[in-house]
């Protein structure tokens, strides 16, 4: 599938928040394609000095990697785990954890430690977003309640939502979902779903195979697709980028590039559905 960057100013940039951006290092960052086009400004936030480093080195410049807990803005107890991964704001509910393959086991309980949590909106490193992406064990809401100003210039969010309580008093999907909705933004899509055998049972011999109760996954929020003419031809424009290239909905891509043409004057739709169709 061809990219739609080439509709972009040569200086234009994609601003990226990562928030929670450690990942393992044979999966790379689901926007590594722009940072790999030299499209992209990322800010991400690790808490973890040896991972937020390890980020630092990797990416280099233009892009920043700050060891913030971010959230809402009021003090906050960190849950250390055996694993940097799976380390909240909310202690492990291990009994639950329990009852299925290969999750207690990577959500030990190692140390607490009070923090002070920083609001996105209040964080002069970022002046504008217009890709999100949060994964921070069950806080994700409280990073969201701290980033209204931020949100407003949000084109698309990949956030992590779990659908049973992984640690004990975190938001659900449902709370997640009520409030994006109310900020702007439609669902659009899970990306995959997380499951685990409940004990004692082991499919196909892998104890990270998953059973009938789905756990967690990535939502896909994006700007709100019935309110296209109030966002700036510019918005617009890497809105459609984003839709393409990113999360591969041509359809929407379509839908946001006749916004577009309606600002601009420009008959881009037609162009790329014609690319699209082959004709």
């Amino acid at each position: 599938m061809f990219s739609l960057l080439e509709l972009l100013p040569e200086s234009t940039l994609f601003n990226i928040i990562d928030v929670g951006a450690s990942f393992n290092p044979g999966e790379p960052a689901p926007y590594q394609g722009f940072v790999d086009a030299g499209k992209a400004r990322v800010i991400g936030f690790e808490p973890d000095l040896a991972e937020c480093e390890r980020l630092n080195q990797t990416f280099g410049s233009p892009h920043r990697f700050l060891p913030h807990f971010v959230g809402d803005g009021s003090p906050a107890t960190f849950y250390e785990t055996n694993w940097v991964l799976t380390g909240s704001l909310f202690p492990a509910n291990t009994a639950l954890l329990e009852k299925f393959q290969n999750l207690a086991e990577v959500v030990t309980p190692v140390a607490e430690h009070p923090v002070e949590t920083s609001r996105l909106d209040d964080l002069e490193e970022i002046a504008d977003v217009d890709y999100l992406k949060i994964d921070v064990q069950g806080a994700e809401l409280a990073v969201f309640r701290g980033a209204p100003r931020l949100l407003a210039e949000t084109l698309v969010i990949c956030t992590e939502v779990e659908f049973v309580e992984l640690y004990k008093g975190q938001p659900l999907f449902a709370d997640v979902d009520a409030f994006l909705r109310q900020s702007g933004f439609q669902f659009h899509r899970f990306d995959g779903f997380a499951s685990r055998a409940f004990k004692p049972l082991v499919y196909n011999n892998d104890i990270n195979a998953g059973g009938g109760q789905i756990l967690w996954s990535d939502a896909i929020y994006v700007r709100d697709w019935m309110r296209l003419d109030e966002l700036s031809a510019d918005k617009l424009l890497k809105y459609a980028v984003l839709a393409h290239d990113l999360l591969h909905s041509y359809d929407l891509a379509h839908l946001v590039l006749s916004a577009f043409d309606r600002k601009a004057g420009s008959e881009l739709a037609d162009l790329y559905l014609g690319r699209l169709t082959n004709q």
